[in-house]
């Protein structure tokens, strides 16, 4: 009996080795890159819905400390590059793909950071982690180079791989743990504007038919459609009375859209009182709807918020609201059209119905 019950638990094991060995080779061939792009929270998006991409890592690497802390590597005293690294499948994505979506997300030409993020722990660089690799970084850059896209000189550095440290946890897909958070320090940061100006310029942008929809009428047909104060406010960058307007004390469930294009904005329960007589919301129901410039008018400075499509002067946005946000975008209300909650999908706006 023990001989039969041996033999049973020899053929179980082989077969749970057969498993997990065919699981592995289902799995395919594994890569690492290691890029360097500025801000590790906005090199993680890109990649990580992605075909072929198994992980990636926000960390530090090509410093000279073991084991830094953010603190210190933001110093610029240990050597060390904000980067991410990615595990791939090359059998479903090339690394040379990869390479392609990196000089997309970045300045090669700044010698000096990345946007915003100024100091050497901002400088972009492509860490090789093999011959082949390095091969195709190079052909990549002059590539690039060649293309005459950039008027100056790409500084991006070629790297052997070097130790990468993981960052802290409050860094992995900061993008999704703090969404409003992180469109904030994005908008503000000018890589979308610069992104848009260098590769939207020259190539078609690819937009799904709803976003079509939302265009910018003429001059002429705004002339007919609008109010006065509704043209002066969003075409003039006007401002409307506080507490004599139509939605400041709103209570009503529903979204607010632009008056121009009928892009959604904001939703109703994000909407607070904030005492000053504007409608006001602690974020944007679409944030990538949502357009932020400098205003230097008044004899102050402060972040004009625009729609996107409609181009539409909205209002401002200011850093003294509640939680969780701790933001209050101050709205006119000649900016926006309100859609109750029961006309949203009479409207076309059914997809929201699940926020309330």
């Amino acid at each position: 009996m023990k001989g039969y019950i041996i033999i049973g638990l020899i053929f179980m094991t082989t077969a749970m080795v057969v498993h997990m060995d065919n699981a592995r080779a289902k799995e395919g061939p594994v890569e690492k890159a290691t890029l360097a792009g500025g801000c590790f929270w906005c090199m993680e998006p890109p990649y990580e819905k992605l075909d072929g991409v198994k992980d990636v890592i926000s960390g530090y690497t090509g410093g000279h400390k073991k084991n830094p802390t953010y603190k210190e590597v933001s110093s610029d005293k240990t050597g060390h590059v904000e980067a991410v690294q990615i595990t791939f499948d090359p059998s479903v994505i090339s690394y040379n793909e990869i390479l392609d979506i990196f000089w997309r997300q970045i300045d090669p030409t700044d010698p000096g950071g990345q946007f915003v993020d100024r100091g050497s722990s901002y400088l972009s660089a492509i860490f090789y982690h093999s011959e082949e690799q390095r091969k195709t970084a190079e052909a990549s850059k002059k590539e690039l180079e060649s293309s005459g896209k950039f008027d100056k000189p790409i500084v991006t550095s070629i790297r052997p791989a070097m130790e990468f440290y993981r960052a802290e946890d409050y860094h992995q897909d900061y993008y999704k743990k703090n969404p409003l958070r992180y469109k904030f320090y994005r908008f503000n940061s000018g890589r979308d504007q610069f992104l848009k100006n260098t590769w939207e310029s020259s190539e078609s942008k690819d937009v799904s038919p709803k976003e079509n929809t939302y265009v910018k009428p003429s001059k002429e047909q705004l002339k007919m459609k609008l109010s006065d104060i509704q043209y002066k406010v969003t075409q003039e960058e006007g401002t409307e009375p506080p507490f004599r307007n139509e939605y400041w004390d709103n209570k009503k469930e529903g979204i607010y859209v632009d008056i121009v294009s009928g892009e959604p904005l904001f939703i109703s329960t994000d909407k607070y009182d904030s005492g000053t007589g504007w409608p006001s919301f602690t974020r944007p129901l679409e944030p990538d709807n949502i357009i932020e410039k400098t205003d230097r008018s008044l004899f102050m400075t402060r972040t004009e918020v625009r729609s996107k499509h409609g181009d539409s002067h909205l209002g401002h946005v200011f850093n003294d609201g509640p939680e969780p946000t701790g933001l209050r975008y101050c709205i006119n209300s000649a900016s926006l059209r309100f859609v109750e909650k029961s006309e949203l999908e009479k409207e076309g706006y059914g997809e929201y119905l699940d926020r309330f």
